[in-house]
């Protein structure tokens, strides 16, 4: 295993730990996610360009939009919330009152 993978693999481990962890704030769950997907990114790139294969190539910028609309769509959820609820804390949330 090289330092790029040993390092990518630690980050999602890391990404993976504190999205279990911090379920204070929704930002800090986003990040998370955030950081999870950049680190998936950031392999499938890697993996693509030691096969020197052009099938590989496509399926990182296929990831990397999915992953933007993602982010569009946690971040306006996240003011739809702050919106109705007042704060981004998770514990004060309550789904059966919506």
């Amino acid at each position: 295993m090289t330092t790029t993978q040993l390092t990518l693999t630690t980050i999602f481990i890391l990404s993976m730990a504190g999205l279990s962890t911090q379920q204070a704030h929704f930002v800090s769950a986003l990040l998370c996610i955030e950081a999870t997907m950049l680190s998936i990114f950031i392999s499938m790139i890697t993996h693509a360009h030691n096969t020197h294969s052009m099938i590989n190539m496509c399926s990182p910028t296929i990831l990397l939009s999915l992953s933007a609309c993602e982010a569009a769509i946690g971040l306006s959820l996240m003011i739809a919330t702050m919106r109705t609820h007042g704060s981004d804390n998770l514990a004060l949330l309550n789904l059966l009152k919506c």
